[in-house]
């Protein structure tokens, strides 16, 4: 598994998110597929940012105050109700020492790229997750599928259990016919 973050950094917290500043182009967290570069500081998403906090490689302030992980959560509910569902499934893939981006709008998604493949070749999965016990119709469900399936991806289900536990399922297309 590649070895992970090593170092400390210290962000921001602002109302749109977390911001890292004063990194050099050529930075550790950037190849290590955090974040996305807006006007030369290194936006994290919400989850991105809960789990370097979780891991102990990110300090977050807020007015020069550091904002504790619960602090932290709190503030990333109020813009994304599925932001702790993000983080687990999030946090699980990390350990499991996979890549995760941001999604393409499925819901609770990311795109997630084979390990060692970041930066080298495109995404191979996209994984949306779903908590134990939602509700999802059929016709929906199979729309996400074959959306994710025509950007030539693998679509994988991941159901955060209540514990916190995550288990992946991989879908494919299925057509159901009615009777003959």
């Amino acid at each position: 598994m590649e070895e992970e973050v090593t170092q400390l950094y210290t962000g921001e917290l602002f109302k749109k998110g977390i911001t890292v500043s004063g990194l050099t182009v050529d930075n550790e967290l950037e190849k290590k597929g955090y974040g996305e570069r807006i006007q030369g500081e290194l936006m994290l998403g919400d989850f991105e940012a809960l789990f370097l906090v979780y891991t102990g490689k990110l300090k977050v302030l807020r007015k020069g105050k550091e904002v504790s992980f619960n602090e932290l959560v709190e503030q990333a509910l109020k813009r994304d109700k599925d932001a702790w569902t993000k983080f687990l499934v999030y946090r699980d893939l990390r350990s499991r020492g996979y890549v995760a981006k941001d999604g393409f709008g499925f819901g609770v998604d990311f795109r997630v790229y084979e390990r060692g493949e970041f930066g080298q070749k495109p995404a191979k999965y996209v994984i949306f997750g779903l908590n134990e016990g939602t509700e999802t119709s059929v016709g929906q469900l199979r729309e996400t599928v074959d959306q994710i399936t025509r950007m030539g991806k693998a679509p994988i289900i991941a159901v955060v259990e209540r514990r916190g536990e995550v288990i992946y399922y991989r879908v494919s297309r299925t057509r159901f016919l009615g009777p003959s």
